[in-house]
């Protein structure tokens, strides 16, 4: 009657075994760690980069306990946060030496202490929010109003240079808040330009006006297109904001869109508010410029020379020194977007810019007048210059369509693409939330969480241990699955562990040991109607699981709904709080079973169970103190 199969025991054991793999990590802890990423993709890290590292670290007097190349970084354990900094120090002075020019990023990191065939198995400690590290954290709000007024300021330039190329006579083009208006002296004009509109410009709905002698056309953006420019708008900001965050050297920013105009940014370890602020708010500019291609110019290049008179020398991203031009032909404002592709000749990776009509008119004369010279496109960040690339110009290019290619793999043109576009932030942003949490008080915040649930724990075990007597022992070990079951998924999931989820951790075990407590009571009340052990038991489990399901299922919807619609430190407790109900049921039901029926199920006469005093309808109890203790008179 009370007897698991084989393979249900085989599934209790793999989940044990599986859960406490990966659950190890976080108890190993983390040690301090300096990290080394590469701040240009033309710039690889290296066994010699390694060497240089080492070798900065012993001009120091310092040691790494570790030092390993993982990927696209360079990581060096320390034995603690003194050493940390000043490895970091040397590190950053013998990497780069140019503060204004860094080649290397440069970050604090904390690393689990895992072994290494912990590490083999992908098992990873959970990653520690801002208010368990410490650091800032930020809510920017994102002025959309503003991004659909300079794409409308771009759609009455383009429509203004379309008109006066197919001859459409206007008495003038004006943007007025979000619309652009157009006035025409005759009805003719206006059913021309609407033609114009519908062909050429499939993001703008019109509607005519006319009102003493004068027509006016009022193109809107669509809703459609409109929607499309803001999630682009936000996308580019997102993406503008990774590039200027890598500057603090952080390892684990956290940057993520929440609703439709607001991003979060946290960043662990961070403490300078005022720098933050300073690197999130600063913008960057694009210039597109003629390389100087005279001897002088090409002597100078290879450092044999001073650079001509009238030009500047920059950068390629691969260090080659280009000398350019300091007349500007273009700027970023004229740019309107950037997409990497391929070069429909040659099938080479390219990246795909459009103009607007503005720059698409200069650019045509300037190509025109140079075919077989190479154009230079800069991009400037705080007063510094870098050549993103320097291509040469093959044809006249007319229409606002630049393509650049030639010696760019397809990840190169996918980067140069993201950079132009994010070069700068496509709309202004606005710090609505701030909050800064120091290391000490997320020391704190740990420990106090830990506190909560460790004496929830006890104090829930100890209460079933002394009611139920083995049955609490049995229900407690299964509460311990439960939490060991929740840390592992966690740590699989690399889910992030905030003081809200650590917080549902002592709730879920308050509510897990609902389950058992429906079970015990359950096998009690059979007993006291005169069934027997074995049936006592194999009723109590049966009748308990309906009502057992029905109450994790309502509380899971909550928890869904929370998770659904709630935001911040609201989801983290949710997502704990939904995998903890479904970890409590398999321990609490499943494996809680699996014990009974294998101390109890091998028993054929079985006269008594160890499940605490029975209460009779008549007053009278009955005791059961040990598992051999008869539970009838």
């Amino acid at each position: 009657m009370n007897r698991y199969p084989l393979w249900k025991y085989a599934i209790l054991v793999v989940a044990i075994v599986i859960g406490a793999l990966y659950a190890l990590p976080n108890v190993f802890g983390e040690s301090p760690a300096v990290q080394v990423s590469t701040a240009k993709a033309s710039m690889p890290l290296d066994l010699a980069t390694v060497t240089r590292v080492e070798e900065a670290l012993k001009a120091d007097g310092l040691t790494a306990q570790a030092m390993s190349l993982e990927g696209n970084s360079i990581k060096a354990r320390f034995e603690n946060t003194d050493v940390q900094l000043k490895a970091k120090d040397a590190i950053q002075k013998a990497l780069n030496p140019d503060p204004n020019a860094p080649g290397f990023v440069v970050a604090l990191n904390l690393l689990s202490r895992s072994p290494a065939w912990l590490t083999a198995l992908h098992a990873s400690p959970m990653y520690l929010g801002l208010d368990l590290r410490g650091g800032v954290h930020f809510m920017l709000q994102v002025d959309m109003q503003a991004a659909l007024s300079k794409k409308a300021e771009s759609l009455a330039g383009d429509l203004r240079s379309t008109l006066r190329d197919k001859n459409v006579r206007h008495g003038g083009v004006s943007r007025n808040g979000q619309t652009i208006e157009v006035v025409f002296r005759d009805a003719a004009m206006v059913t021309a330009a609407k033609t114009v509109v519908q062909e050429q410009f499939p993001d703008l709905s019109t509607v005519e006006t006319a009102q003493a002698g004068e027509f006016k056309m009022v193109a809107t953006i669509l809703p459609v297109a409109a929607r499309k420019v803001q999630e682009q708008a936000l996308k580019q900001n997102i993406t503008t904001l990774h590039n200027r965050i890598n500057e603090l050297g952080v390892a684990e920013p956290v940057i993520q869109q929440q609703g439709l105009d607001r991003i979060v940014v946290q960043l662990p370890g961070v403490q300078d508010t005022a720098k933050a602020k300073d690197i999130l708010g600063r913008t960057a500019t694009l210039e597109i410029r003629m390389v100087d291609e005279g001897t002088d110019a090409r002597a100078a290049e290879n450092g044999t020379g001073p650079v001509p008179f009238g030009s500047e020398r920059y950068l390629e991203r691969n260090g080659q020194a280009v000398i350019v031009k300091k007349q500007v032909i273009l700027t970023g404002e004229n740019l309107t977007d950037a997409q990497p592709g391929f070069d429909s000749q040659t099938q080479e990776a390219a990246v795909h810019l459009t103009l607007d009509a503005k720059g698409a008119r200069i650019f045509r004369d300037v190509t025109r007048e140079s075919v077989g010279k190479r154009m230079a496109i800069l991009l400037f960040e705080k007063g510094k210059g870098e050549v993103v690339t320097a291509p040469v110009i093959r044809s006249e290019i007319s229409g606002g369509r630049v393509q650049i290619s030639g010696r760019m793999s397809t990840m190169e043109a996918a980067d140069t693409a993201l950079l132009l576009r994010a070069g700068s932030l496509a709309a202004p942003m606005e710090i609505i939330e701030e909050r800064t949490i120091g290391p000490s008080l997320g020391a704190e915040n740990i420990a106090k969480g830990f506190n909560s649930v460790t004496w929830g724990f006890a104090a829930v075990a100890v209460f079933m241990c002394v009611y139920y007597l083995l049955f609490g022992v049995i229900s407690s070990v299964s509460l311990a699955l439960n939490l060991l079951l929740l840390v592992a998924v966690l740590s699989m999931l690399q889910a992030t562990l905030t003081l809200p989820g650590m917080a549902a951790m002592a709730l879920v075990l308050g509510m897990a040991i609902d389950a058992n407590v429906l079970i015990n009571e359950r096998v009690r009340e059979e007993l006291r109607n005169g069934a027997s052990p074995q049936a006592a038991i194999h009723a109590g489990y049966d009748r308990a699981w309906a009502t057992i399901i029905d109450s994790n299922v309502t509380t899971l919807i909550a928890g869904l709904a929370l998770l659904a619609f709630g935001s911040g430190p609201v989801r983290g407790f949710a997502v704990v709080h939904c995998l903890g109900i479904l970890t409590s049921m398999f321990s609490g039901v499943f494996f809680s079973r699996g014990v009974v029926n294998l101390w109890y199920g091998r028993q054929k006469k079985l006269k008594g169970v160890s499940i605490g005093t029975i209460w009779r309808p008549d007053g009278a109890t009955s005791g059961a103190t040990s598992p051999a203790t008869a539970l009838e008179k």
